[in-house]
């Protein structure tokens, strides 16, 4: 399945790299490496901790970043020092030039982003004023719902962490009207909310690689499924 503003991910042919470097330790970047990654309107990432869902979303959104010519003010910080290298050896392939809307966010790099949006006159006004001044998820949704016609590419990692079962819901309700404003958004969560975006492609990450389920097969849903349907066989285990 692929289409829209990003359709494939893949390693650079004749890229130089160290095969020893962490990232390719990660089943999800070896497969990466050895495959590539079609991307669809919606594509969202799912996994448990260091599956390899933020090292993918990180790199794939530092080497949009990279091609883009405006608005990389909306683009968070993109990897840290160790997974520098990862999006230099990939290659996009998707609309020339790129559409110039969009942009990154991860959680904990989202203060600092909307500080300085707080901080620019300009920005400021555009988002209706200041996001840090409001709660993170409201600052969140503020900031989404303002640029819902600037047609690009959505880089969203983990941002139910500030977000309640409802505002989860509104995200989803953007992620859609993005979608049908021709815009594309790459997800990474945990929230089996977010997950059920109509008619996205789900990927879970695991020790197998990158495999295509269906949401209500996902170890994430049943997991919450089990656990909302009787909490104490979970929590015997734990006090």
């Amino acid at each position: 399945m692929s289409g829209g503003v990003l359709s494939r991910v893949e390693v650079r042919p004749r890229a130089r790299y160290d095969d020893g470097d962490w990232y390719w330790q990660v089943p999800a970047v070896g497969q990466l490496q050895r495959e590539g990654l079609d991307l669809a309107p919606v594509t969202v990432l799912v996994g448990e901790n260091g599956s390899g869902k933020s090292t993918l979303v990180e790199a794939i959104a530092a080497a949009w970043k990279d091609g883009l010519t405006a608005q990389v003010h909306h683009w968070s910080p993109g990897p840290g020092p160790d997974d520098a290298d990862l999006h230099r050896h990939l290659q996009l392939i998707g609309e020339r030039p790129p559409p110039q809307g969009g942009c990154f966010l991860r959680a904990e790099s989202m203060y600092g982003h909307f500080g300085g949006i707080d901080a620019s006159e300009n920005l400021l006004r555009s988002v209706g004023g200041r996001l840090n001044a409001r709660s993170h998820g409201e600052g969140f949704l503020a900031f989404m719902d303002t640029r819902l016609t600037e047609r690009g590419l959505w880089v969203l990692d983990e941002p139910e962490s500030a977000l309640s079962f409802r505002s989860c819901l509104r995200l989803l309700s953007l992620i859609v009207a993005l979608r049908d404003g021709g815009s594309q958004v790459l997800l990474a969560t945990h929230s089996p909310v977010l997950a059920a975006v109509p008619d996205a492609q789900i990927l879970q990450l695991g020790g197998d690689g990158i495999t295509a389920c269906a949401w209500e097969d996902l170890e994430l849903v049943q997991d919450w499924r089990d656990f909302l349907t009787a909490p104490q066989r979970w929590l015997r285990h734990l006090v």
